[in-house]
Parts: structure tokens; sequence; C-alpha cells
């Protein structure tokens, strides 16, 4: 009987093992949730930066451009009538005449001036009732190159007599013939410094003024007469075109002892003849 009992037992218990594996088998355990590939970062795409030109102080509408009313500025996006800031991009605005007032900052477009080798530029820079008279120079006569369109200048003359009856003190003079002359323009580009297409600077050879027409018979007389030359004022002069009063003329004698004492005082001619003069100073 107790065998018997046993025999159950033990097979309850292996009908408990099967179902149990039975069980498990059917039903796995519950894996946790697998979190998903994390994706890497993609870097933001830089856009390449670009420099362009703006204005580096206040400009008035007929100003000429100079090196000093340019700057640079960085941006990401430019517009396609903006001007970059290359050399070759500067030489484009450089003496060009600007159109409207522009304040600094403001970005410089391709239509912001007009340029030299436009229709009418020289003919828009000038004022009105004003008209243009070119002035042969030579490096020296002309500032040694220092001279910018903008500038305003004196013009020089310097003439000598050659006559050997004059006093030595008197055979060469200089006066300055007009003052306040503005420059509009250096040379065909219209601008000193720039570089030509064999890619050197060229020799400055005419300076072109803004003068009423009374003051270019002035300069057309005084070039037939002697050598001009030109001075550049200071921003803050007076810029009248003609000085007040008669030209002072500076004289050989003023500028050299030398030449004041190798004959001084006024000659006396005493003719002994038809083929004989002496001259006699006192």
């Amino acid at each position: 009987m107790a065998l018997r009992w046993l025999l159950y037992v033990i097979m309850a218990l292996s009908l408990s093992g099967f179902l149990g594996v039975g069980w498990v088998a059917m039903h796995p355990p519950v894996q946790p949730p697998v979190p998903p590939p994390v994706a890497a970062a993609i870097p933001p795409v830089a856009h390449p930066h670009v420099v362009i030109l703006i204005a580096a102080r206040p400009l008035r509408a007929g100003a000429l451009l100079g090196p000093d009313d340019l700057a640079g500025r960085e941006i990401e996006q430019p517009a396609p009538d903006m001007v970059t800031d290359t050399p070759t991009g500067r030489e484009i605005m450089l003496g060009g005449m600007v159109r409207h007032n522009l304040g600094v900052g403001t970005v410089l477009h391709d239509d912001s001036v007009l340029r030299p080798k436009d229709g009418g530029f020289l003919a828009a820079v000038l004022e009105p009732g004003m008209r243009a008279v070119s002035v042969g120079i030579d490096p020296v006569s002309g500032a040694a190159g220092l001279i910018w369109p903008g500038d305003r200048v004196d013009i020089v003359l310097t003439q000598s007599v050659d006559n050997s009856a004059q006093l030595a003190a008197r055979r060469v003079s200089g006066e300055t013939m007009l003052t306040g002359l503005r420059v509009v323009a250096i040379d065909q580009q219209l601008m000193q410094g720039m570089v030509g297409s064999e890619g050197a600077e060229h020799a400055v050879r005419t300076v072109t003024l803004e003068v009423t027409s009374a003051q270019a018979e002035r300069i057309a007389v005084g070039a037939r007469l002697g050598h001009l030359s030109l001075a550049v004022r200071a921003s803050q002069a007076d810029q009248s075109s003609v000085a007040a009063g008669p030209p002072t003329v500076t004289w050989a004698g003023d500028v050299s002892s030398a030449v004041a004492d190798a004959k001084s005082g006024q000659p006396l001619r005493i003719y002994n003849g038809p083929d004989k003069t002496e001259e006699m100073h006192f």
C-alpha cells in the first residue's frame, strides 16, 4: 500500500515537472526593451564668409572715393550686386563718384558709384558752370605723386627771362597764379596710383582741375609763359579759387642772396657810337 502511494507521488511530481517545462517553453521571460541606436550628430554646413566693401566714413553725393573711404565687412551670404573686398573690387570702386549720400558702414553695391569709364562721368563730377582743364606735370611739379582727386591745389608759375641786359636778380620769377582749385582727375584713369593692365603703377602726367572759363584761359597762357607746378592746400585752408588782390611775385634775388649781390642797382647804358655800348651798375 505504501509502495503504491509512493508511485503516485513520483508520477505527480513528474507530471508537474513536465507541465512546468511546457509553461516556460510557451511563456519565455520578457526581455527589457532595447533602446534604439543613437544617430551620429551631423555637423552643420559651414557657409564660407565673404568680405564685402562698405563705406568707412560718411560720404556725400558727388564725392570721389579714395582708399580711406573703403573698409571691409564679413558676411555669410552676400547679394550678387555687392562688391567684394578684393584688389579688383577696390580698383573698380576707387575714383568712382558717389551717387547718393552714404553713412558709415553702408554696403557698397555695383550701382553705388558712377565709375570713371562710365559715360558722362567727368561732366557729372563738375559743379554747375565749371570747366575741366588738364595741366601737364612731372613727378616733382605734381607734389611727387601725393595729389588725389578731391584735393585742393594752388598753381605756381615759374618763368625766366633770357635777357642779358636784365638784372640777374630779376631774370627768374615765381608767383602763385591760381589758388584753391579742386582736383577732379588724375590722368585718363581719373585716379592716382591705380594699377594698369601691365600690373604696375604708371607715372602721372596730367592733372585735371575744376576751373571757371577765366581760370582756364589763365592756365593756358601760363603754360606758354613758363613752368606750372602744383602745391597741395590743407583741408582747413581757405578754398577760394583766386587769391584776393594782385598775386605776389617772388624774384630770384628774393631767394638767393648770391644772385641779388651779383649785380645790384639799376643798369645805366652809355652809347659811344653805333657799335659800342657800355653798361654801368650803381
